[in-house]
């Protein structure tokens, strides 16, 4: 199998053309007319990734988040970006992200969070457009006490810490999703009559204002990200491939928490 059958299904499942304009998903590095020897899954690209990558044999690494935002005008080994780039060329690793196009699309990103957290009924949030689907909102299997979701949300995206501002003497039924950088969308949560919000990047004074209304949950934007991988994982499983697909070993938060 080509590694261009692999990035075709995976932008099937969410098309290039739904990625925000600040975006760079799809092929960051590589050719896509070689062969799979296999694939290695991440959220972000990093130095250790491409380590596992060789050490694996694989020659596809697919992450969330593009290595390459910018225009690279050297590739001189003067940050992790560039040497990461000339490590791929020279072992033939093709690199490829799907981010914004998969925080978007339907059963991608958000839809994931959704399922972690048992929600049923979800719909999208925000629905701007025919193809600005921002965040979803569904509905917990059983009113909870704040805190024993809070609890909830913290063991279902493995958190070392969890963020929050609300009444915790309120119940939550009905829980709005957005994954990565979605703290933007916190009204449009409230008009939706969500109970919680579970989001990452909330800003000091985007915590305020509503504390009576909205229990508003940072949980990390890698946390809220990191299995996206399950989605890549699936798609490429019912491709029915006959190569290794890994979960990189080495993928971990860059943020650390002091406890």
């Amino acid at each position: 199998m080509k590694i261009k059958e692999i990035t075709q299904a995976i932008e099937a499942y969410a098309p290039l053309e739904l990625q925000e304009g600040f975006d760079n998903a799809g092929v960051q590095v590589g050719d896509v007319e070689r062969e799979v020897t296999g694939v290695l899954l991440c959220t972000d690209v990093r130095e250790s990734i491409v380590a596992e990558a060789i050490e694996r044999g694989c020659n596809l690494i697919i992450s969330h988040h593009p290595l390459i935002f910018h225009g690279l005008k050297k590739l001189d080994g003067s940050d992790y970006i560039k040497r990461i780039v000339v490590t791929a060329i020279k072992h033939d690793i093709t690199i490829y992200a799907a981010h914004t196009n998969m925080d978007i699309t339907t059963g991608g990103v958000n839809h994931k969070m959704a399922a972690k957290l048992g929600l049923t009924n979800v719909e999208v949030l925000d629905e701007t457009g025919e193809q600005d689907h921002l965040g979803v909102i569904g509905t917990l299997p059983e009113p909870m006490a704040s805190l024993d979701f809070l609890r909830r949300v913290k063991d279902a995206f493995h958190c070392q810490a969890v963020r929050y501002s609300g009444d915790t003497a309120r119940k939550v039924s009905r829980v709005a999703l957005c994954g990565g950088s979605g703290a933007f969308l916190k009204s449009t949560a409230l008009a939706r009559g969500a109970d919680a919000y579970v989001t990452a990047d909330v800003k000091y004074h985007e915590f305020m204002g509503d504390e009576d209304r909205l229990l508003l949950a940072d949980i990390g934007h890698y946390e809220s990200e990191q299995f996206t991988k399950e989605i890549f994982y699936d798609i490429i499983c019912e491709k029915s491939p006959n190569f290794a697909v890994h979960f990189a070993k080495n993928e971990q938060n860059q943020i650390k928490y002091l406890i």
